[in-house]
């Protein structure tokens, strides 16, 4: 195919109506002929793409320029702040609080709400830095991308899609739940059994599909309209939440607390990986970066600022449950709204059930913001079709990705149980936090071209004793053996890795605007806990997500990394600006 100077790209952004190339544009796929060589070269795509790495210039630039518009910038701190109050505030504290407290942790479940909002806001600090330095509708795909390269940046954002989708779905089906009893029924008396169905699948929920259809007409139709609607029902939000705490700790009967740590520390930590999925959200407000005005200022007030607040929330609505009810008489379907019943505040229970139904909204319609731009972004290097990368010429919005991204989250949510989402949106998202650590460290202290390679050697060493003690760390607790003699050797090799890191491997960036403080180590805690919390996950969850990674894999191998390497090798051809590789990368050689 002959391609000159600006053509390639520009041609790419399907603006003008769809074509089959719209969908498979590049080389390898122009015919059966093309696709069978491409095929045969597979392990040598590969061992290219695997190093390659895209310049922050070109990420910014070339392929936000394969959307054919630009997205209009008109958000500031104040739409972030909100925005990041609303992704996060939803399901999981109204559903989730109740479900661990009753059965996996009991009243302790506020120490589980700080280790999760701990391993949340370090997670925080390392998005703010790359929002700032980076501020890409791509989020953490275009971190990984810029740091680790092609193929983990792949990996990264089939989680990320997954954890969105799961998310999504999760807090729809629990937006069934809370409408049904403002209704005055039980959750399932508005679904659909299906006894020919497993039983984690033959609950229907059509409510939730109704629900998802309407949030995604808003997301397509405006961000600022979005973010005005958002940060209304967020304020509303807010007040309910205060109205819960102040009610609640009327009712509040300190020998719920007697029995404090039922279930010993183990319950904490297996509940505070669960829990984690009542801070997943707040990666959304980093894909909002391209569209914020001053992002330097805006970003950190943003994200750093609702993350504070949702912590403290998250903690003290904890408190109260436990203080208004026994953790054995706790509803897990509808917590609150139960509790308040049970205490003679009969009324009540409709306040908190309007609540959490304008919490819920919120997070899906962030939610369905966010994941639509990630897809939009990953698009845009041709891992996927870039027909899903155009953005609407008059709606200044990703009209296609937040579609099909809307109608996969209804699907899931259709039929899929809300225990199961739980579980394994916390592994997508715990991993996806745990590269993006990661590549935060990669970033502060290796820079192509400058750093020495007995630098890089050092910094490669050190990466992967902190990931192989935090492995160990996490493996032997989820074991569950009783002993310590294993986290005295783990601990402390994850001590000396970070100090090693500290010591012997200089520094080759600082952040231009904003930084995480401490490095390495924040960004190597981040790393501990967030692989420590995998631990704690039950077993059937990780064959989950070890399906969906074989299944990434394989349309990897036969799609995305063909069309991906034609994309880089195209844009060689059409400009000065070639992808960036480490010294091992060979495309176009």
């Amino acid at each position: 195919m002959e391609v000159t100077k600006g053509e390639g790209l520009k041609k790419r952004s399907c603006c003008a109506g769809c074509t089959k190339t719209d969908f498979l544009p590049e080389p390898s796929f122009e015919n059966w002929s093309n696709y069978g060589k491409a095929l045969g070269q597979t392990w040598s795509r590969f061992t290219d793409r695997i190093t390659a790495r895209s310049p922050e210039d070109y990420e910014l630039h070339e392929v936000r320029a394969r959307s054919g518009h630009e997205m209009k910038k008109n958000l500031t701190w104040w739409d972030l702040c909100w925005f990041g109050i609303g992704a996060v505030i939803g399901s999981g504290i109204f559903v989730l609080t109740g479900q661990e407290a009753k059965d996996v942790v009991g009243p302790a479940v506020v120490l589980s709400y700080v280790v999760s909002g701990v391993s949340a806001m370090l997670s925080v600090f390392c998005y703010t830095e790359f929002a700032v330095e980076i501020p890409s509708a791509g989020g953490s795909f275009a971190y990984l991308r810029v740091e680790l390269g092609d193929f983990v940046a792949f990996i990264g954002a089939g989680n990320i899609l997954l954890e969105y989708v799961i998310g999504g779905a999760a807090v729809a089906r629990s937006w069934t739940s809370y409408f049904a009893t403002l209704c005055n029924y039980k959750p399932n008396d508005f679904r659909i059994h299906v006894s020919s169905l497993a039983s984690d699948y033959n609950e229907l929920d059509p409510i939730a599909v109704a629900i998802t259809i309407i949030i995604c007409f808003l997301a397509v139709y405006s961000t600022k309209g979005t973010s005005r609607f958002n940060y209304i029902l967020s304020m509303i939000h807010i007040v309910v939440l205060l109205f819960i705490i102040i009610a609640g700790f009327t009712k509040a009967d300190t020998k719920n607390y007697s029995d404090f740590m039922p279930y010993g520390a183990r319950g904490i930590f297996a509940a505070s990986a669960v829990l984690f999925f009542a801070y997943v959200g707040f990666d959304a407000v980093s894909t909002m970066a391209e569209e914020t005005r001053n992002p330097a200022k805006d970003i950190p007030l943003g994200l750093v600022g609702s993350m504070t607040v949702t912590t403290a929330l998250y903690c003290i609505l904890a408190v109260v449950l436990c203080l208004m009810q026994n953790y054995n008489n706790i509803d897990v379907d509808a917590p609150f709204s139960v509790a308040f019943k049970d205490v003679g505040m009969n009324w009540a229970q409709y306040v908190v059930a309007f609540g959490a139904l304008k919490g819920m909204t919120t997070v899906l319609l962030v939610s369905a913001v966010g994941q639509a731009r990630y897809l939009t972004h990953i698009a845009r290097t041709h891992m996927v079709t870039p027909w899903l990368a155009n953005v609407h010429a008059k709606t200044g919005t990703p009209m296609n990705a937040t579609i099909v991204m809307l109608t996969a989250t209804a699907i899931v949510a259709f039929f899929t149980n809300l225990n199961i989402l739980s579980n394994l949106l916390s592994i997508s998202t715990l991993f996806i936090f745990m590269l993006v650590a990661v590549a935060l460290l990669v970033r502060r202290h290796y820079v192509p071209g400058e750093t020495l390679d007995a630098d890089r050697n050092k910094l490669a060493v050190c990466i992967v004793l902190i990931i192989g003690s935090s492995i160990a760390t996490a493996a032997y607790w989820g074991a569950n053996s009783t002993g310590w003699i294993a986290y005295a050797f783990t601990l402390p090799l994850w001590f000396l890795s970070t100090l090693g890191l500290w010591c012997f491997v200089p520094k080759a960036r600082q952040p231009k605007m904003w930084g995480v403080p401490m490095v390495p180590w924040l960004p190597s805690l981040s790393i501990l806990i967030n692989i420590f919390l995998l631990g704690s996950i039950d077993a059937k969850s990780f064959m989950r997500f070890g399906l969906w990674t074989v299944m990434l894999l394989v349309y990897y191998f036969f799609i995305g990394l063909h069309a991906s390497y034609d994309t880089a090798k195209e844009a060689e051809v059409s400009g000065p600006r070639a992808v960036a590789r480490v010294e091992e990368g060979t495309v176009g050689k």
